[in-house]
């Protein structure tokens, strides 16, 4: 069974060859074949004309340090060093891929068929439902905690009085220091159910909203509406029954406010069919 490499390792091996490639060493056909492949791999997204003038740049630095005594070794060693100009340009274009993948590039965690749980370095706890994704910067965590999340997940953040935690999901944001809740988001239709805490939840054109335990907030799948629902236990019942403690709308239709009311308050709300299509 062959062992698998890292591309850590890979990187290591193929520059060890380089740097037998440049002293002169014998390397066989399969390892100059090896270094053929790592040279296309690593010269295909470079410019030629810069990556020659790069190489004759790094040519002319090193004549420097090297006499030159007559004309036979001045060409061996503008041969000689052309091959390490050639090297150190082929290391600082591997050295940016490796150091993008390893400091910049974000982490991306996906949950297919089922819940996925992901343990953050700040000591927050996030489970991510069947079909969501949270990217998490390699910055995590800074000043801001900040993470972008797609689908559903449910949150339980480590508590910080100076750095708050935001979760950016599709269209709103939701602020924490410190707390325990479940974005939904299903299609235009987006939600925060808070059990510990407080959460301040902000969308586009509607003012920020702020939680406290056992409260929601959602947009009804509207553009610019938000609302607050408290979910207040019924005595001897294990069902909740949802109050509207706010209701905010910016630049919507009529029609679509009514549809929210009449949902809402299990009534019916009577107007002018010419109106309905009014902000």
């Amino acid at each position: 069974m062959k062992k698998r490499l890292t591309y850590k390792n890979i990187e290591a091996f193929v520059f060890r060859l380089w740097e037998r490639e440049v002293s002169e060493d014998n390397i066989s056909e399969k390892e100059n074949e090896l270094l053929k492949q790592w040279k296309t791999f690593a010269e295909k997204d470079l410019d030629i004309v810069h990556l020659k003038e790069s190489k004759e740049k790094i040519l002319s630095g090193l004549e420097h340090y090297f006499p030159q005594r007559d004309i036979e070794s001045a060409k061996s060693f503008k041969t000689h060093a052309y091959k390490i100009a050639a090297v150190i340009i082929l290391l600082l274009s591997l050295g940016s891929i490796f150091t993008y993948t390893m400091f910049i590039q974000p982490d991306i965690y996906l949950a297919k068929s089922e819940n996925r749980i992901i343990h953050l370095e700040d000591g927050s706890v996030v489970t991510l439902l069947p079909g969501a994704e949270l990217t998490v910067a390699k910055s995590f965590p800074a000043s801001t905690r900040v993470v972008d999340l797609k689908g559903d997940a449910i949150f339980s953040v480590a508590k910080s009085k100076i750095h708050p935690f935001i979760v950016r999901a599709d269209g709103f944001s939701t602020k924490v220091l410190g707390t325990v809740f479940k974005i939904s988001q299903s299609g235009k239709k987006k939600a925060v159910d808070l059990y510990e805490g407080k959460v301040a939840v902000s969308s586009p054109g509607v003012p920020v909203s702020f939680l406290t335990p056992n409260q929601k907030w959602t947009n009804f799948g509207i553009a610019h509406t938000t609302a607050i629902v408290s979910i207040k236990p019924v005595k001897n019942s294990t069902n909740k029954v949802p109050a509207i403690l706010s209701l905010s709308f910016n630049d919507v239709p009529l029609k679509e406010v009514v549809a929210v009311l009449e949902s809402s308050y299990n009534t019916k709300v009577l107007y002018p069919k010419e109106a309905e299509d009014k902000k």
